[in-house]
């Protein structure tokens, strides 16, 4: 990799947000010590194109589960290749005016048959959010559009709290797609609707809708509700807390729900191969009165802003986790020395050793806990600061600019950044373990009480990113609350490497859900 050229002082990491990201993105960033991209101090011609160190926070072609007619489709070809059985998991769909006909024909053959509930539908243009546009509907004269929507059967019989309907915000975040990486988050949103569920007013948005951009605006948010308390949201821990008093096996819940976030991501294949990519979906799971969990959609860049307390409480500790999980190290602050000094001599950066990941033989984490000493500095910057994440990235200082402004916080930020350097005497111990204030991969006695933990136990861990190649590395298993969902045994990591196996998958998820089964 080079001597560290001991002279030159090295930028932190940078990122660098674009137009409309909530506050709290900025502000996780800085208390982490990171600095924001600045025009006046560093290069555009380092951001037009996508360095290997470099990361951004979407993948190509991930709106074809985050569109509702997109993701429809694509569960609707998923079931047909593979069987209802797996994927019942979705209400049936029409993508209308397509599918006029075959609506048509659906909705009489419901209103001809004796003996059934009465069926109920819901209509969503498949290009809105945040509750736009939806229509909840029993007749078909009450069906009117005039944009391209999709029509799914409306779950009638969701699970009520105090008469009150609620759904769950997951975050999941994929840190690959080759090999499939998928971490749900423990953590997560509880959201209610703000008036007691009535199917007798199908257009009242406030008892049939959860969306807290509508139910904040409602006369009831702010009232204190019995059994659910003021405003329109829990957390995951009070809800499992909540299932666990009435009996409700809260570990055998969240198994199906994994296997619904796995199937909807498979769904996608063929995968897309971005190595620099990372993404963080937000997931809307109904659960019915039977306790059978729905998707009902996948949100791309799920709203990261603060209605109420319990959006902080969940959302700051969401976007430290994601920086941890994404693994950012001190080294990466000098490898674009490395690119600089190479690229004369034509030789290419090594990403790996011996089949070993560059993870192992990397400095400690730049983590929370480093940058505590500068927090007070760094409050500063937030309210400096502009601009809103698209990309992220560490840059090194110019060679006509080798030393920063003379701020504190500059040279605050700078003296946590040094990469540490071990003694030559002692350079065999960048193959041992993270330093401990770094990040130290748990061991699996730690994972999640409500969380099965991927079987993994005689491999080697390492931290994102790792490669194809290292075939004695297996992604640590959690990291903060981040908990690894697929791979979840050896077989479906096997099968992830090289092209994404989907039958092989497909084959060990349906082993999983027989042993899930009672």
């Amino acid at each position: 990799a080079g001597d560290y050229n001991t002279r030159e002082i090295l930028r932190p990491l940078v990122f660098r947000l674009h137009e409309n990201v909530p506050e709290i993105v900025r502000e996780v960033l800085l208390e982490r010590g990171w600095t924001e991209f600045d025009k006046k101090e560093q290069d555009d011609a380092d951001w037009n194109l996508v360095k290997p160190w470099q990361r951004l926070n979407h993948y190509p072609e991930a709106v074809r589960i985050t569109r509702k007619d997109y993701l429809a489709r694509h569960l609707k070809r998923m079931k047909g290749a593979y069987g209802s059985a797996l994927y019942e998991f979705s209400p049936v769909a029409f993508i209308m005016p397509n599918d006029y006909v075959k609506f048509i024909a659906e909705y009489s053959k419901e209103r001809q048959s004796l003996g059934r509930r009465p069926s109920y539908w819901i209509c969503k243009p498949v290009d809105l959010s945040r509750g736009r546009g939806i229509l909840i509907f029993r007749d078909i004269k009450d069906l009117v559009y005039d944009c391209t929507v999709i029509v799914q059967k409306y779950i009638s019989n969701p699970l009520l709290i105090s008469g009150y309907k609620m759904d769950l915000r997951l975050y999941v975040c994929v840190t690959s797609f080759c090999p499939l990486t998928i971490y749900t988050y423990e953590e997560g949103l509880v959201r209610f609707a703000t008036e007691k569920f009535d199917l007798s007013s199908l257009d009242n948005v406030y008892a049939h809708l959860t969306n807290t951009s509508i139910n904040k605006y409602g006369a009831s948010y702010k009232k204190y509700k019995e059994g659910i308390g003021c405003g329109c949201k829990w957390t995951f821990s009070k809800f499992r807390s909540y299932l666990r008093i009435f009996g409700v096996d809260d570990v055998v819940l969240w198994q199906k729900i994994n296997n619904i976030v796995i199937l909807t991501l498979l769904a996608l294949n063929p995968l897309p191969v971005a190595s620099n990519c990372f993404e963080l979906f937000g997931f809307d799971i109904l659960i019915d009165d039977k306790f059978k969990p729905w998707l009902l959609e996948v949100n791309y860049s799920p709203a990261l802003c603060l209605d109420c307390s319990i959006d902080d409480t969940v959302k700051r500790k969401l976007l430290h986790d994601v920086v941890e999980l994404l693994n950012y190290k001190q080294i990466d602050a000098f490898r674009q020395n490395q690119v600089a000094g190479i690229k004369a001599d034509g030789r290419r950066v090594p990403w790996s050793t011996g089949g070993k990941s560059a993870t192992k033989e990397t400095p400690g984490l730049l983590t929370c806990q480093k940058v505590a000493k500068c927090a007070s500095a760094s409050s500063a910057a937030l309210q400096a600061a502009r601009g809103s994440i698209c990309k992220v990235a560490t840059l090194t200082k110019k060679t006509a600019r080798v030393y920063p402004r003379k701020t504190l916080t500059s040279q605050l930020r700078e003296k946590m950044n040094m990469p540490k350097i071990p003694p030559p005497a002692k350079a065999e111990a960048k193959n041992k373990q993270l330093p401990e204030d770094g990040y130290s991969p748990p061991k699996s006695a730690q994972l999640s009480r409500w969380l099965p933990s991927p079987d993994f136990c005689n491999y080697n861990l390492t931290a994102r990113p790792y490669f194809l190649s290292d075939n004695d590395q297996r992604p640590i298993p959690r990291v903060g609350n981040f908990v690894l969902v697929f791979p979840f045994n050896e077989a479906a990591l096997q099968a992830s490497r090289n092209g994404t196996d989907i039958k092989s998958i497909i084959k060990e998820i349906s082993k999983l859900v027989s042993k899930q089964l009672p």
